[in-house]
């Protein structure tokens, strides 16, 4: 298998969403799993490039996800599907602080 090569470009397309969660005093393990959950539906939907979720190694209450959309259509999709509604549902009391950021790319 041929190794594929990424260039600042092909990397630099798409709409970015950074979320930064931080999961209450109990609450970490819930708020992995429903992440975890979240994985595989979401990297089916035809708008979403990424999406990976990551823990903190210091602190396992603080979760971060990257999310990589082919445009702002598909995180505005991504947001209607069922799994996400029922996700953040769950997850919004599960959680201290929650921070959504999105970017665009802004070099060629």
């Amino acid at each position: 298998m041929k190794k594929q090569f990424y260039t600042s470009a092909n990397l630099n397309e798409g709409f970015v969403v950074a979320i930064s969660i931080e999961a209450k005093k109990g609450q970490e393990e819930a708020v992995g799993a429903l992440l975890k959950g979240l994985v595989a539906p979401t990297m089916a939907e035809p708008g979403v490039k990424l999406f990976l979720p990551y823990r903190s190694p210091t602190n396992p209450a603080n979760f971060f996800l990257y999310e990589l959309y082919v445009d702002e259509a598909g995180w505005q999709q991504h947001q209607e599907t069922e799994h996400f509604k029922a996700a953040i549902e769950k997850l919004l009391p599960l959680t201290a602080k929650r921070e959504r950021l999105p970017f665009v790319p802004f070099f060629e």
